[in-house]
């Protein structure tokens, strides 16, 4: 089996994208359009699709509202997929209770299990539930690719702040376009 490239939406769920959500990113409209971008060519290359998104069950702890209000609860427009974007039958989906997709999961098993080597990362926020994936996807030794466009957060100097660190130290920071010549949607004979 060849090594393969994979992608992966971090959190494309209501409390980011909806207006009424309780993290609201005014810029996940522009951002929906760009994952939706690349969720489309990684469904055309046939690329392995996984889909992560926090929640929590109402009442139950979490150490995460220490820090911050309860948000993302199980069942309730929280955590409803954003609208053009929801999985298919056959992309996995994982649930997760911290900010990154990686920790308390079995994401670094599944990726390794498909011979995934590189991760194009997307989704909501940057500073936070991106950049901790990001993160420990490095640490994974997976090669991270983030496309500018299809990720944002509702504190957008964390955000420029966090793709400046993302490209230093854990992965490459690129455009859309190049994100999607890396499916093998734009240039032909592209590793996929």
């Amino acid at each position: 089996m060849e090594a393969r490239t994979a992608l992966l939406l971090v959190d494309v769920i209501g409390a980011f994208c909806h207006p009424q959500g309780s993290m609201f990113c005014a810029q996940a409209p522009a951002t929906l359009r760009a994952i939706g971008r690349l969720l489309a060519a990684a469904r055309t290359a046939g690329l392995l699709i996984v889909h992560t998104r926090e929640q929590h069950l109402p009442g139950e702890p979490n150490w995460e509202q220490a820090r911050i209000p309860p948000h993302c609860l199980v069942d309730t427009p929280e955590t409803a997929w954003a609208p053009g974007v929801e999985p298919l039958p056959g992309e996995l989906v994982l649930p997760k209770r911290r900010y990154s997709a990686f920790f308390g999961t079995d994401l670094a098993i599944r990726l390794y299990e498909h011979d995934v080597k590189r991760l194009i990362i997307t989704g909501m926020k940057t500073n936070v539930c991106v950049r901790a994936t990001v993160q420990d996807a490095f640490a994974y030794g997976f090669t991270v690719v983030v496309a500018r466009e299809a990720v944002t957060s509702n504190r957008l100097h964390l955000h420029e702040a966090s793709l400046e660190d993302i490209d230093r130290y854990f992965g490459h920071v690129v455009g859309l376009d190049e994100a999607l010549a890396m499916m093998g949607t734009l240039a032909p004979g592209v590793e996929r």
